[in-house]
């Protein structure tokens, strides 16, 4: 098995996408990105300096010297998806650190090669070459590790030019393949061989030779009875010295028992990982899978991912009854969305199971299934509800890896489980489980995997597992981290997105073995008990995962968002028995200046007399409040020129004079003593009313009168200043219009104390009620 995943990273390393694009090797890279921008030439505004000139998924038409010339330090040059149908490789002979060029996906017929020692990579598939574009110059390009070609006709004598170098990879895309000589791949040294095949090829002469060309395989686009009926069947081929051990088919689209064909095909040869990726097929069974003969094979892994059916007519037990019965090493059938599977009775030596992305339920563990050698069991993404029923089956079995993820799992307090001693590594994430989960675990488990999950707590009494080194339960409810009383040698956990506020010490003094803690995202909340936690962290050399970018105040809401790095929580705030010994101390000295004060400077004479004035003046107060509100009649007296009384009769009295008499108002006219001179009568209604109001407009400053009588009730000895004083600006005024004469309201008017009286009587009202509260 160690040999197939070998050879299976191999490839997946040579043949991923990023593989075969441009990779800088420097952070000095220059890179200039032209893609995707219907450029019918080359931009004269690229920079000199570049290095990667990606120009793919354009509308040119031509490539010439003058386009390139200018890029001394070119390296990787991108061309595919263009129009180019002709190319002469001497543009390049200024471009001496050229390493890798791209010309896929074009219209090239023709290519006039000169020298390009140093191309590490090559690509000219998917293009309208009558033959394959291979010669004697690249054949001595030595550097070469990739290469791709295209070419409606494939001959061994074409292919005999680079028969000398050794390539990683070679790519073979095709849009259409006219004439194949048989023998033709073999001649190629390569580690990888992929082929693209168009709607009529002859797929098993191809597959055949390929075989016979490198280790690793990959066939794409298979599928159509051009394929597989038009030219030699199985049986008169060759499966002799071929020296493929990684088959991968992406693409396939076949009836069943084209399928089958296929697999018994490729059962007898040397290939010992055979993956199908994307798979569709269906149809009517002519020929029963029972015929199939399992034997003389060195098949060790089948690998099926992404099914689909179209309609067929097959039984379904004997598609999983077909798969089951090879009896390999390793078996993959994932995202196929199926519902069963069926198992021979007998012991099966499968030591490696996948059927990840299915629908597969319960009811798989019903039937007794007998596998004493496997080791590694993926379930993730079905619909599985009963764990202790997979622990019934994981016990007949030397399971050490198990992944139930992303299931509908639960856990019943009244369920047996029982696990095999050798289970050391398992997935429950992603499931229904609540803390009685811990009561169902495997005792040998050294790696659990519980995350996002319903648990809320840790119980206290669960199975002592004495081998678990690491434990996630990150995504779940937990308020506070769990103690190592069951798990002395935990040295993993992550308890990240939870509910933990603030975390208790005796996690650390009963975890002494954890070397790792990731706590991040939790809604921590920065009080005196979080003390402890931030010191820990500050004095413990890297113990938290994902410190401090990861770890921040929840509450209180003053430091929400504070990483806990910068939270100080100084002592005396936290610890009551300071803060309490430091008051007292305070206190005593203070205590211990005022004595010392009194004996010293007599200090009890000064607080007598600051006393008795004290008094004094209250007394004052008091009194002067009392005589005025004995003299006072009136809320206010108003003040006004006589071009304003209209103003004030229809608006101001009727809003502030009520009928309940709440509300007096002086006016001149009403209240003045005739036997009483202007003067006498204005210092006396000031002095009966608690406010003077005064309309003030250019006809108030025409007027002497009025002026007169805002002197006065400024000058009024029992008034404080403007306080006594409510001016309404009934008109502007401006400053210049009012005569030097008259400072005080030009004062008045300046500081802009007055209200104003607004046109819009939307706002009539609020004016009112400021006056009101005035």
């Amino acid at each position: 098995m160690r040999l197939i995943s070998s050879i299976y990273t191999l490839y997946n390393i040579i043949m991923s996408t990023e593989a075969w694009a441009p990779r800088p090797t420097d952070e000095r890279e220059l890179i200039s990105n032209y893609s995707n921008m219907a450029l019918r030439k080359v931009p004269p505004d690229v920079t000199p300096a570049t290095t990667i000139l990606d120009l793919s998924y354009n509308l040119l038409y031509q490539f010439q010297s003058s386009d390139c010339h200018s890029f001394s330090k070119l390296r990787f040059l991108i061309l595919c998806h263009n129009s180019i149908q002709q190319l002469d490789t001497k543009i390049f002979d200024l471009n001496k650190e050229l390493s890798y060029l791209d010309l896929s996906y074009n219209r090239l017929q023709s290519i006039t090669w000169s020298s390009l020692v140093d191309l590490r990579h090559l690509d000219l598939s998917f293009n309208d070459f009558d033959t394959l574009p291979a010669c004697e110059e690249i054949g001595n390009m030595r550097h070469l590790e990739t290469l791709g070609l295209s070419g409606a006709k494939i001959q061994r004598s074409d292919l005999q030019k680079i028969a000398n170098l050794q390539f990683s990879t070679v790519f073979i895309g095709l849009n259409t393949l006219s004439h194949y000589e048989e023998g033709s791949l073999p001649v190629l040294n390569t580690t990888v061989l992929h082929i693209v095949l168009p709607m009529a090829a002859n797929f098993w002469v191809l597959l055949c030779d390929g075989m016979k060309t490198s280790k690793v395989v990959e066939m794409s686009n298979i599928g159509g009875k051009s394929q597989f009926v038009s030219y030699e069947t199985p049986r008169t081929l060759s499966v002799e010295n071929t020296k493929a051990s990684t088959l991968i088919f992406h693409k396939v689209d076949l009836l069943w028992d084209d399928l089958l064909h296929v697999f018994q095909f490729v059962w007898r040869t040397s290939v010992e990982c055979f993956q199908i990726q994307d798979l569709t097929f269906g149809g009517m069974a002519s020929r029963d899978h029972s015929s199939f003969d399992y034997s003389n094979t060195v098949m060790k892994a089948v690998i099926l991912e992404s099914i689909h059916f179209r309609i067929f007519f097959i039984p379904q037990n004997k598609i999983y009854l077909f798969f089951t019965q090879m009896d390999l090493e390793n078996l993959t059938i994932s995202d196929a969305q199926m519902p069963h599977l069926l198992f021979p009775s007998h012991p099966q030596s499968f030591q490696h199971l996948n059927f990840a992305n299915n629908i597969l339920t319960d009811d798989l563990f019903k039937n007794p299934i007998q596998m004493p050698y496997l080791k590694t069991l993926v379930l993730r993404g079905n619909q599985l509800e009963t764990l202790s029923l997979v622990s019934l089956f994981a016990n007949h079995t030397s399971l050490l890896h198990l992944d139930l993820s992303q299931n509908l799992l639960q856990h019943g307090n009244g369920e047996k489980c029982m696990w095999p001693d050798t289970l050391i590594l398992l997935n429950l994430s992603s499931n229904k489980f609540d803390g009685s989960v811990f009561r169902c675990l495997p005792k040998s488990i050294q790696t659990l995997d519980l995350n996002n999950n319903k648990i809320r707590a840790v119980p206290k009494e669960i199975i002592y597992l004495k081998s678990l080194r690491e434990l996630s339960i990150a995504f779940n409810f937990l308020t506070d981290l769990p103690g190592c009383d069951h798990f002395k040698q935990l040295s993993s956990l992550n308890i990240e997105m939870n509910l933990i506020l603030s975390p208790s010490l005796d996690f650390f003094q009963s975890c002494q073995e954890v070397k790792t803690l990731n706590a991040g995202r939790n809604p921590f909340r920065c009080i005196c008990e979080f003390r402890d936690f931030i010191w820990l962290e500050k004095h413990s050399k890297g113990l938290m995962s994902g410190w401090p970018d990861s770890y921040a105040c929840e509450y209180p809401l003053s430091l929400k968002g504070t990483p806990l790095k910068d939270v100080y929580l100084p002592e005396l705030a936290c610890n009551t028995t300071l803060l309490i010994v430091t008051i007292v101390l305070v206190i005593l000295v203070l205590g211990l200046v005022v004595a010392f004060c009194i004996l010293k400077f007599d200090m009890l004479w000064y607080l007598r007399v600051l006393a008795q004035c004290i008094r004094t003046q209250h007394r004052i107060r008091k009194t002067v409040r009392e005589e005025r509100k004995r003299s006072i009649q009136f809320h206010a007296f108003i003040s006004y020129a006589a071009h304003d009384s209209v103003w004030v009769k229809n608006e101001l009295i009727p809003n502030l004079e009520t009928e309940d008499g709440s509300v007096l108002l002086c006016l001149p006219e009403r209240n003045f003593d005739p036997d009483r001179s202007i003067a006498e009568n204005i210092i006396s209604c000031t002095e009966k009313s608690y406010k003077s109001i005064f309309v003030l407009s250019p006809n108030f400053v025409q007027n002497g009168w009025c002026h007169n009588e805002l002197y006065l009730a400024h000058h009024n000895p029992f008034r404080d200043n403007y306080d006594y004083i409510i001016p309404i600006l009934l008109e502007p005024i401006p400053s210049y219009c009012v005569p030097t004469k008259f400072p005080k309201l030009k004062a008045l008017l300046e500081k802009k104390v007055y209200l104003e009286w607004p046109k819009d009587r939307r706002k009539h009202g609020l004016f009112w009620a400021n006056l009101r509260a005035a």
